[in-house]
């Protein structure tokens, strides 16, 4: 096969048989085609699409490029969820140990910050002591023994996936949903998963602001895992606002265990318990939703989903006292009120700013080699819909680093619409979903 009739061949529309994709991702991985001919087929995909066949094939490609993992000998379903990143987003820290102590093995990879939206894994890491860098001979021993383990892509996880994503950042094809539906699935079945639950954010503060985007992304998605021979669905779920209150590492790991303690945000609590059902549901551990529901209700009631979290902090080589005493979390030195100037409803939230004020405060990344400061961020109290009046909190900036201050407090006051009248109420956390689960 020639390389140069692959990209001609995808640059005029044509449909590459599973071989020629095969092809070129293992030349590629192994270093036998240069990045600018990758460059130009990447380029041509953006631009002509993929059919089904073509989007399974180059996800399954990717997906073989490096281990597989193979957990068959566990006595459970190996059930994962999968978030395409949103503000506040942080469910992961509650669905794992939910499942995990609902009969479930949670095999869970996971990334870091991205932008505006934060990282499980730098969550994670705001608990001193965790490794989230385990082999995957340890994985395997954290998961078998607990049910959870929660790590960082490792190197021999879909290689070719870290190749073209470092090739997609720079040629400007990053948002190619089909691109973005193979790197995302072929790391994910690589966990030697039996199902996956997508939730796929819309909104404001999520990468596909549009929902249809979302919807067509989650189709793709869902179809690419059962022509894998996965159980896939796909939850289409709102972030037209921070999702909880808090939106920082530490404080979102503190908000997760209050929710493990039956309490937390509303909203917060609700989508936790649909993902966990969803997972009980693929898992095969209840026969219907309303089943899957009670199963996670009960899992936080008896305790049982918290010791699960401790149990995988310990094992992972953290600080597991912090389930019990949120307080030994890192907490930043400073706190100050962003207040509104008039009274009113809330009737808008950029959700993007109020997740790049954290980022700027130094809660993510704004280049690769930045570090993190676990403690900062930023806790909302006023959401959509809530009445305000002139002086009233919207947010609580927690920040280290004065200079840092006043940009991120200007977005934050920047991003609220305060309107006479309240908006429409009819605001569901879960817009719609996407598959039937079946493979």
């Amino acid at each position: 096969m020639q390389v140069t009739e692959l990209i001609r061949k995808k640059r005029d529309g044509g449909e590459l048989e599973h071989a020629e994709i095969k092809f070129l991702i293992d030349e590629y991985t192994r270093d036998s085609v240069p990045d600018y001919q990758m460059s130009a087929w990447l380029m041509a995909v953006l631009l002509r699409g993929m059919i089904r066949a073509e989007l399974a094939a180059l996800t399954e490609s990717m997906l073989h490029s490096g281990q597989v993992l193979d957990f068959a000998n566990l006595p459970a379903p190996r059930v994962d969820k999968h978030s395409t990143g949103g503000v506040g987003d942080k469910t992961s820290l509650v669905v794992a140990p939910v499942a995990a102590a609902g009969g479930l093995y949670v095999p869970m990879i996971s990334g870091r910050g991205l932008g505006h939206t934060g990282g499980t894994l730098d969550k994670l890491e705001s608990i001193a002591g965790f490794n989230v860098n385990l082999s995957t001979a340890e994985f395997g021993r954290v998961l078998g023994q607990c049910g959870a383990a929660m790590i960082g892509q490792t190197a021999d996880i879909a290689p070719a996936d870290k190749k073209l994503y470092a090739l997609r950042d720079v040629t400007g094809t990053v948002e190619s949903p089909y691109l973005i539906c193979a790197s995302i699935m072929s790391k994910k079945l690589a966990e030697g998963i039996d199902a996956l639950v997508l939730d796929v954010k819309t909104g404001s503060g999520a990468f596909m602001k549009k929902e249809e985007d979302a919807v067509f992304l989650a189709e793709l998605m869902v179809e690419t895992g059962q022509r894998l021979g996965k159980k896939v669905v796909a939850l289409i779920t709102d972030m037209n606002q921070p999702l909880g209150h808090a939106v920082g590492n530490a404080l979102e790991v503190a908000e997760c265990i209050d929710v493990l303690n039956g309490k937390g945000p509303d909203d917060l609590r609700e989508l936790c318990l649909v993902l966990s059902a969803w997972m009980f549901l693929l898992g095969n551990r209840v026969i219907n939703l309303e089943e899957g529901r009670k199963l996670a209700e009960e899992m936080i009631h008896r305790g049982k989903a918290k010791a699960k979290f401790r149990e995988m902090i310990a094992l992972q080589g953290g600080e597991s006292r912090v389930v019990d005493h949120p307080d030994l979390l890192p907490r930043a030195r400073h706190t100050v009120d962003v207040s509104t100037p008039c009274s009113g409803y809330v009737a808008g939230i950029m959700c993007e700013q109020i997740g790049t004020a954290s980022l700027l405060l130094g809660g993510g990344r704004l280049r690769k080699e930045d570090q993190v400061d676990p403690a900062v961020g930023v806790v909302v109290h006023k959401k959509l819909g809530d009445e305000v009046r002139a002086g009233d909190a919207l947010c609580t900036v927690h920040y280290n680093a004065e200079e840092r201050l006043e940009i991120a407090t200007s977005l934050i006051l920047q991003s609220y619409s305060i309107e006479p009248q309240p908006p429409e109420s009819d605001r569901k956390i879960v817009h719609q979903v996407i598959g039937d689960s079946k493979p």
